[in-house]
């Protein structure tokens, strides 16, 4: 390492600044990653790669300076190119000791060691889900990229274990770096929460389900469960689904009309960020039966507002919420039933979740992965 510390680049072509699900997920770790290192490492020097349309949402410090790419990289056949054939060249031209990409791929022919983030490999486990084109580049360019990358990051150790499991690479080249919280999401206040609700016409207490409407959510299964609690006499909640449509959500709009539920059941839409603590505020519980996640961040935000949590207890989310939510099967029915049902007929279940939840949400935080992150770079350039 020189005395002015590291040339590191890091690729952000993923975030974008649209108002929609796309802005979710790992759109928004690498934002929010970025944003962290620009605050916090003043001791290294970075390259952001950004796409064309979000050089207008970043500036440029002493420590960070944005390279806007002149193709239209939103496009992701635009984005694979830059990745592979420009990023290379941009990355020797500008001296870089080390480039982190944080989604999934690398270009092969870095001139310069890499750290990489997997997210998760859901592409693997789950291929039905994924149209077979984005499945065969993912499935193809991931196994490459972890192979031959410096370092491989995980959100956490179940997708650690994923990676060494699916993609062969060793344990101890793989660090799980937890994503963290936005300090504004956090319980709001009690006349802030009656105002929203009555500007958004939520009149009777509601279950919520915040996250990307597709299969791998499992809000077919979900609604499923709050049939049968409706049948069993429970009625005085109602359902809202709240986020951006993903691929092959017409199901669950098909099972709200199979199962009757079109006047029990409200679907909010995407939730911008400044608005997600209000619904989570909102909520008396939130349920997330996710058949898999990577991390799982929305259990975790609804924990930071204090809104009891149930949630599925497969791959990383037991791991994420600990000992502060309810788990269950979430190809089990009744089970989830059953578990919603006991935590809307407590109210002291209510408050102990919710404590418990505010004390589990407050371990996750975007400094502890900022400064993770460079730890990672620091110890890849002194690795021979």
């Amino acid at each position: 390492m020189n005395q002015q510390g590291l040339r590191v680049g890091l690729n952000a072509h993923i975030v974008t600044p649209s108002r929609g699900y796309r802005h979710a997920g790992v759109s928004r770790f690498t934002e929010q990653l970025v944003r962290t290192i620009q605050e916090r490492d003043r001791s290294n020097s970075y390259a952001v790669f950004v796409n064309d349309t979000a050089r207008g949402g970043f500036h440029d410090s002493a420590n960070v300076r944005f390279h806007p790419a002149p193709l239209p990289t939103h496009r992701p056949a635009v984005r694979v190119f830059w990745e592979q054939l420009v990023l290379p060249v941009q990355a020797r031209q500008l001296g870089l000791e080390v480039l982190h990409c944080p989604v999934n791929v690398a270009p092969l022919a870095s001139p310069c060691p890499t750290v990489l983030t997997i997210h998760d490999l859901t592409f693997l486990l789950f291929p039905e889900r994924f149209r077979r084109e984005r499945r065969t580049y993912l499935a193809a360019l991931t196994r490459l990229s972890a192979r031959r990358t410096s370092r491989v990051l995980t959100d956490s150790l179940n997708t650690k274990q994923d990676v060494a499991r699916l993609l062969r690479v060793p344990l101890e080249k793989i660090e799980v770096v937890y994503p963290g919280l936005e300090a504004d999401l956090r319980p709001c206040a009690p006349e802030a929460v009656s105002s929203f609700r009555q500007r958004h016409g939520l009149q009777r207490d509601f279950i919520l389900f915040l996250g990307t409407i597709e299969p791998r959510k499992n809000v077919v299964g979900l609604l499923n469960a709050y049939a049968r609690l409706l049948r069993q006499g429970l009625a005085g909640y109602d359902l809202v689904i709240a986020g951006g449509r993903g691929w092959m959500a017409s199901d669950v709009f098909g099972a709200v009309e199979t199962l009757d539920l079109g006047s029990r059941v409200r679907f909010a839409g995407y939730v911008p960020i400044e608005d997600q603590a209000l619904w989570y505020s909102s909520a008396t519980l939130f349920v997330y039966p996710s058949l898999y996640e990577g991390f799982g961040l929305p259990p975790l935000e609804a924990m930071a507002c204090g809104t009891p949590v149930i949630t599925s207890n497969v791959s990383s989310l037991p791991e994420v919420v600990g000992s502060a939510a309810l788990l269950v099967d979430p190809n089990r029915t009744q089970d989830l039933t059953a578990a919603i049902a006991e935590v809307l007929e407590s109210p002291e279940k209510q408050e102990q979740m919710s404590q418990a939840g505010l004390h589990q949400a407050a371990m996750f935080t975007w400094a502890q992965a900022a400064d993770r992150t460079v730890a990672a770079y620091r110890r890849v350039v002194r690795e021979p």
